[in-house]
Formats: structure tokens, C-alpha cells, sequence
């Protein structure tokens, strides 16, 4: 079996907000342009109440998806059923 590369990605320091994550995982960059990207890579943190908040566990990733990770099942892209 070969180990594939995962995405990046951390976990909340207490107390940070989207500010403070952006600070940190990208210095260089400009800070709202880092967020917006950061927010469009982990839509799975706005499907809960209160939405876009981070609570200790959540995995937050700080790159986009890799080529490939959208694609579906194998054997259901052909229209095959799950069984």
C-alpha cells in the first residue's frame, strides 16, 4: 500500500478567530484575501450554527484540494450503484 500526500491543514488555537488563523498560516499575504480563502476551502465550518466559528477539534485546511479528491467513488462514476 502506498501513502498518499493529505492536505494541509491545522487546528484552532484557543480563542482564534478567522484574523488571527490567517496571521498565522499565511504572514505574507494580505489578511482578508487569506481568509476568503481559507473560508472557501472548509465550507464543512458553515454548515453548523453558529456558522464560520471554530471549536477545538475542527480540522481547518490551509491549502485548496488536490487534483482528484472531487472525483467520485470508484465504480459509481460510471453510473454503478453503491451497494
Amino acid at each position: 500500500m502506498t501513502l498518499t500526500r493529505q492536505r494541509a491543514f491545522v487546528t484552532p488555537r484557543p480563542n482564534e478567530d478567522w484574523r488571527a488563523l490567517a496571521a498565522r498560516v499565511r504572514p505574507d499575504e494580505p489578511t482578508e484575501a487569506t481568509i476568503e480563502t481559507l473560508k472557501s476551502w472548509n465550507l464543512h465550518l458553515f454548515a453548523r450554527n453558529p456558522p464560520g466559528e471554530f471549536t477545538g477539534s475542527d480540522v481547518i485546511f490551509i491549502e485548496p484540494p488536490r487534483e482528484g479528491d472531487s472525483l467520485p467513488l470508484p465504480g459509481l462514476s460510471s453510473g454503478a450503484e453503491a451497494s
